[in-house]
């Protein structure tokens, strides 16, 4: 994640992936100014509602608007329809927002996740706004190595639990070779129950399981 306009680089690495049971959504903690590491706790995984996720990648105040942006929308929908809202709905506003002001865009790439009554959905949203739903999706300047993790480890019907795994393996690689990403992952599972965001010490044991330590 950039702190400087100039650089469009989006260093920041996030990913999403659907499971059988839910959404995994994950990304490394680094802000980058150029060459310099300018944070090392940054927040880029968003809680929005109990059902939807964010992740971004990009500039951080535009990111962090954007996040409170749809937790608004998301709380004063679920006021008016007594219902979370759609996944579809979330990622289309975002959409639109992004649409909006794509002659002075927010210089973000999102991804938009999470479950409702029609199953399990993960979008991404560039600056132009462009949406689109996938199985897994990753952004940023580290996304080719998650790429590479991803096609030849995700399968189709993972768990929560096989596909957190996969997201920590896949951040892993990318921070070993990205150097705009790095300092720590957050890893969050969407179910029909719950918003779950793993400790630090949960990844650290999945990373031990894993021997990426």
């Amino acid at each position: 994640m950039d702190n400087e306009k100039s650089n469009l680089m989006k260093g920041t690495t996030t990913v999403g992936l659907t499971c059988k049971d839910g959404v995994v959504i994950a990304t490394e903690h680094r802000a980058t100014m150029g060459t310099l590491i300018a944070h090392k706790k940054t927040q880029k995984l968003f809680k929005i509602d109990d059902n939807i996720g964010l992740t971004v990648a990009g500039l951080v105040g535009d990111a962090q608007v954007l996040a409170r942006y749809l937790r608004a929308e998301a709380e004063l929908y679920n006021m008016k329809h007594k219902n979370p809202m759609p996944i579809v709905a979330a990622a289309t506003l975002m959409s639109n927002i992004l649409n909006g002001r794509k002659f002075y865009p927010y210089w973000v790439q999102l991804i938009v996740a999470g479950v409702d009554k029609d199953g399990y959905h993960v979008y991404s949203l560039d600056a132009a706004g462009g949406s689109i739903p996938d199985d897994y999706i990753t952004t940023g300047s580290g996304s080719p190595y998650v790429y590479g993790v991803l096609e030849d480890h995700f399968k189709s019907g993972m768990t929560l639990e096989e596909g957190a795994d996969l997201a920590v393996r896949a951040l892993h690689v990318a921070m070993q070779r990205d150097s705009a990403s790095g300092n720590g992952i957050s890893v969050a599972m969407i179910s029909k129950k719950e918003f779950k965001e793993l400790t630090d010490a949960d990844v650290n044991k999945r990373m031990q399981k894993m021997k990426l330590t």
